[in-house]
């Protein structure tokens, strides 16, 4: 007879975003990669749920417990250019782990920036506020200051506002403005809803602009501050429940 204690099922990605261990979506490549193991055997379902304080799970070979979860924890850090938004590189080139904050606590980036983009990514060992910050239904959104090459007016731009197609898809229009030229140079600043991979790149590509630097400065109401390339800050109790609420 099923204890009455026990929860119901739940899917085993969000058991291990719960736990802090990795968000959703990083759960689901742990999942693929074949080091994820429920009551003894490989998970190779996607989907496969399991139920709390019945099953067992264990990633990497240490066992999930949720009643050991620490308190939810969330740094702003800056990366630097010229660094991989991963944990690890084959090629043995900069991580953003190398630029982690000293805790105990086990963090992981929530969600990306490009190899040669800087300014503000947010680590936490609390999957579910990750899968919050980066998931497109939740529209959070994401401040950027761009430089291309070109002179840029508003006529230009227009199309962006409307939201730009790229690649046969429409999307949600983007808040752009132009800051200054310098030369043949244009600096904009630009507010994403969403972020496909390398969207301002292929969308000012598009317009006929190459990108020449890109600076994130804004996630959700999160700003960059007065952080230099490598530092990082704890956030406050209050600025985790703006994210969550905002």
């Amino acid at each position: 007879m099923q204890n009455s204690t026990f929860q119901e099922p739940i899917r085993i990605q969000k058991v291990i975003a719960q736990a802090g261990i990795a968000s959703r979506r990083a759960a689901e490549k742990l999942i693929l990669s074949g080091v994820v193991m429920l009551n003894g055997k490989i998970v190779k379902e996607m989907g496969q749920r399991m139920i709390i304080g019945k099953d067992h799970l264990s990633v990497e070979g240490h066992r999930v417990k949720l009643s050991q979860q620490k308190k939810t924890q969330v740094y702003a850090l800056y990366k630097p250019k010229n660094c991989i938004t991963t944990l690890n590189d084959p090629e043995g080139r900069a991580t953003i782990s190398d630029f982690f904050p000293r805790t105990s606590t086990r963090l992981f980036p929530v969600g990306r920036l490009d190899y040669d983009a800087e300014g503000l990514i947010l680590l936490t060992n609390d999957g579910d506020l990750s899968q919050r910050l980066i998931h497109p239904s939740h529209k959070v959104r994401k401040g950027y200051f761009v430089k291309v090459r070109g002179i840029v007016n508003n006529e230009t731009l227009s199309s962006l506002r409307q939201g730009p197609i790229i690649e046969k898809k429409k999307h949600l229009p983007v808040k752009v403005k132009i800051l200054h030229t310098i030369n043949d140079k244009t600096w904009l600043e630009i507010f994403l809803k969403e972020g496909t991979n390398r969207q301002i790149k292929k969308m000012l590509l598009h317009l006929g602009f190459p990108v020449q630097k890109i600076k994130r400065f804004q996630v959700g109401p999160i700003n960059l501050g007065d952080l230099q390339a490598g530092e990082s800050r704890a956030l406050k109790s209050e600025e985790i429940k703006q994210i969550m609420t905002n």
